[in-house]
């Protein structure tokens, strides 16, 4: 498995991404709670955040311009993740694409690989433990996970990692799946759990003074 931590230092500029709606659902949290972030300023860190598309292949393009265009030092992607029951910041990439449902063009792949050749995994290189104990600190249920699962969250932040590793880019990355808005989950026969958006706000927010203090 390979991945280390790469920036040089303090993260200085940090490009933050979220998920389009998909599945049906009419709104993405990832999206509509990461665009706001656009602009600030935490602990002299500017956020550059963009909406990305639910899609196989034209995702990690994006992302790759976008890495190409803003020149971080650090990308966070975000992506909403069905029946979790808080902030769950992962810490493992794999090299499998295998869909239950359908992207938003309808791709559906099984048991392919991402990236011939490539490793199997990439370690996340943000400081995982220490995102998951601030956003507990901070009174927000939030925990490690060990799979992005193998849908386009897990397609995304693995090319991310194969591209900065690829080409020695001075970057750190990583990936978190949050809850359902209340609104998504209320017609749900499976009761699924949800998360206020002004609370996944705070959580990413916590995140980023996490990830953007002086190490």
């Amino acid at each position: 498995m390979q991945g280390k931590s790469r920036s040089s230092g303090k993260i200085d500029k940090l490009l933050i991404t979220g998920f389009d709606a998909f599945g049906g659902e009419s709104v993405n949290p990832a999206s509509e709670v990461v665009l706001e972030l656009d602009g600030l300023e935490i602990n002299d860190c500017r956020i550059i955040a963009r909406e990305i598309p639910t899609i196989y292949g034209k995702s990690p393009k994006k992302v790759k311009a976008m890495i190409d265009e803003v020149d971080p030092d650090g990308v966070l992607h975000i992506g909403q993740a069905s029946g979790t029951h808080g902030i769950r910041v992962e810490r493992i990439a794999l090299n499998i694409n295998d869909a239950r449902i359908e992207d938003n063009e309808g791709n559906q792949p099984k048991d392919e690989t991402i990236v011939k050749d490539g490793p199997l995994a990439y370690r996340i290189t943000l400081p995982t433990k220490e995102i998951v104990e601030a956003v507990k600190d901070d009174g927000i249920p939030a925990f490690l996970s060990y799979s992005a699962g193998t849908f386009v969250c897990n397609h995304v932040i693995y090319n991310t990692a194969h591209h900065v590793n690829k080409n020695d880019l001075p970057i750190d990355y990583g990936f978190i799946h949050v809850p359902y808005l209340p609104e998504q989950a209320v017609d749900k026969n499976s009761n699924p759990p949800s998360m206020s958006k002004e609370t996944i706000k705070r959580a990413l927010i916590t995140t980023i003074k996490t990830i953007t203090k002086d190490r």
